[in-house]
């Protein structure tokens, strides 16, 4: 393809908090329609807002993640439109003024670094939901006044796989920094895309078509790779592109005319007369960051670092913040941190698979973990045993120090008692060492069987297999 794409993301995040970002109404996801609203979230005349503390911290922790300089004084606008799900008739925002700009996150693309350009960090109000019907629409107020931020980039982003990864870094930022559930298919992160194209060497933008309401980052990807060919399809005929708003349709993996856009939407921003300006004080904005949470890359160094993890086994551990954090609580426990990887990705991770749960959803103590890890590095009890325990603490939540004794979980590494018994196995089959010697290596594994066999598996098999060939050699 003879163009190059010029495509900005426009992000929105609800934060986490527990009251709405300009009332006192609380969030709960859950709730039966229209039960977590106060007189502002439905526009009573009289109502004035009251901005969120915690609001107003998340964004500053949301701002210095993304290398954003951060304005110390809030103002707040309205933006003016009518519609449905906007019970004021305005929406409070940030136009003027927003709490961070000039930012920028690095991505990897084919093993380089990008870095995006972010313009733009602003604080503002979701809008009430809609759940449309065959002939009528309702409306849930219990969404409306949700804090959101909305995190604008510079249209440096040139393909579907550049911005599926940057929204995905996005959504490890917010995630990890406990901001938001980062949720994409609840909501909780929305993405709108503007895409154009132009010939290579040009330095003029096209005609910009927005793509809204994308659910996920592999729909981003393929809506804007698709929206790529077909502008490009429709100049290479001697058509125009529209300026148009589209949407992704997921089943047929293409976009789809919404509407189109005439001429640009005027807003009316004023600035917002019930929320004077605010100022924040280098005290407030440095506590906000120095009590943000671990990010992602920080913690990976950590796990390479500290624990000595390579670098696969880091990030699968990292695939899951919660994953991470228990992995944490395990390693509180023993040293062992390779061996304690190994268990969890191996074991813990294929029983949750296994079963479709989150790691929030595992009931087993994070010391039974290290614990059973202990027994099986000093050989007290082996893989097998070890698999079996675990299976028991899951059923019945006790710790593996007094399964082990219930089940009689033992290892035999008595030399004398072991070498006994290989020899007796061999003089009951006088044609082993013969066999062996004759390269028949399955003799050694006849062997073992038989001896984990009368010894029901409790047999060190380090120490038998030596053994083992010792005597098939004489």
């Amino acid at each position: 393809m003879n163009f190059e794409a010029i495509i900005g993301l426009e992000i929105h995040v609800e934060m986490k908090t527990k009251s709405k970002m300009f009332s006192n109404a609380p969030i709960h996801f859950k709730s039966e329609p229209n039960t977590n609203i106060t007189y502002l979230d439905l526009a009573y005349p009289g109502s004035l807002p009251r901005l969120n503390k915690q609001g107003v911290i998340n964004a500053i922790r949301v701002c210095h993640a993304l290398h954003m300089e951060i304005d110390h004084t809030l103002f707040f606008d309205r933006k003016n439109y009518f519609y449905a799900d906007l019970p004021k008739g305005y929406q409070i925002t940030q136009q003027n003024r927003p709490i961070g700009k000039n930012g920028y996150l690095e991505i990897e693309i084919g093993g380089k670094k990008k870095k995006i350009g972010i313009e733009r960090l602003h604080m503002e109000e979701d809008t009430a939901m809609q759940h449309h019907f065959s002939d009528y629409t309702l409306l849930d107020y219990n969404r409306a006044g949700i804090p959101l931020v909305e995190i604008v980039s510079y249209p440096e982003i040139r393909n579907g796989e550049e911005a599926r990864k940057y929204v995905e870094k996005i959504k490890e930022i917010v995630t990890y920094l406990d901001v938001s559930d980062g949720k994409m298919e609840n909501g909780s992160l929305r993405c709108d895309v503007n895409v154009s194209i132009r010939p290579f060497g040009s330095d003029k933008f096209g005609t910009k078509v927005e793509v809204k309401n994308l659910n996920s980052t592999a729909n981003i990807e393929t809506a804007i790779d698709y929206e790529m060919m077909r502008q490009a399809s429709l100049l290479i005929k001697g058509e125009t592109i529209q300026q148009e708003t589209r949407r992704f349709d997921e089943a047929k993996k293409e976009t789809v005319l919404m509407r189109v856009k005439t001429d640009a939407v005027d807003y009316k921003y004023f600035s917002e007369g019930n929320i004077p300006p605010i100022h924040l004080s280098d005290e407030f904005i440095e506590n906000a960051i120095k009590t943000s949470n671990e990010l992602y890359d920080q913690k990976l160094e950590r796990f390479e670092n500290d624990y000595k993890l390579n670098l696969v086994d880091a990030k699968i551990l990292l695939s899951s913040k919660e994953l991470s954090i228990y992995y944490d609580e395990v390693a509180k426990n023993t040293n062992l941190y390779q061996p304690l990887a190994n268990f969890i990705i191996s074991e813990v991770l294929g029983y949750l698979n296994k079963n479709n749960l989150t790691i929030n959803e595992f009931n087993v103590k994070a010391k039974d973990i290290a614990d059973l890890v202990v027994l099986l590095n000093e050989k007290k009890i082996n893989s097998k045993q070890g698999k079996d325990i675990f299976a028991k603490m899951i059923e019945t939540n006790k710790s593996p120090l007094i399964l082990k004794e219930e089940m009689g979980a033992t290892i035999i590494s008595d030399e004398n008692q072991i070498r006994s018994d290989i020899q007796e196995i061999i003089a009951q089959n006088p044609t082993l060492p013969t066999d062996f010697k004759n390269g028949k290596t399955r003799a050694q594994g006849f062997v073992m069987g038989l001896l984990m066999k009368k010894n029901k598996g409790k047999v060190d098999p380090i120490v038998a297999n030596k053994l083992i060939v010792e005597e098939l050699n004489k």
